[in-house]
């Protein structure tokens, strides 16, 4: 097995334990103070967009060093 594929594979692994970290985090904000489900939203997408581009540099990392 190639090694860096397994390194990909545990990165996916981490980006979506990581969104589903921030969407949990959201919906218990939400509960508790809805008037602000704005402001949440926008951070929502920018936590979102770093998570997403750490995974996007892994991957081509991955094909870099291939």
């Amino acid at each position: 097995m190639n090694l860096t594929f397994l390194g990909l594979c545990f990165a996916c692994f981490g980006v979506s334990i990581a969104e589903g970290m921030i969407m949990s985090s959201l919906f218990k904000s939400a509960a508790r103070q809805p008037e602000i489900i704005d402001q949440l939203r926008s951070l929502l997408i920018l936590g979102v967009a770093f998570v997403e581009g750490t995974f996007f540099v892994t991957l081509a990392m991955s094909f870099v060093i291939k």
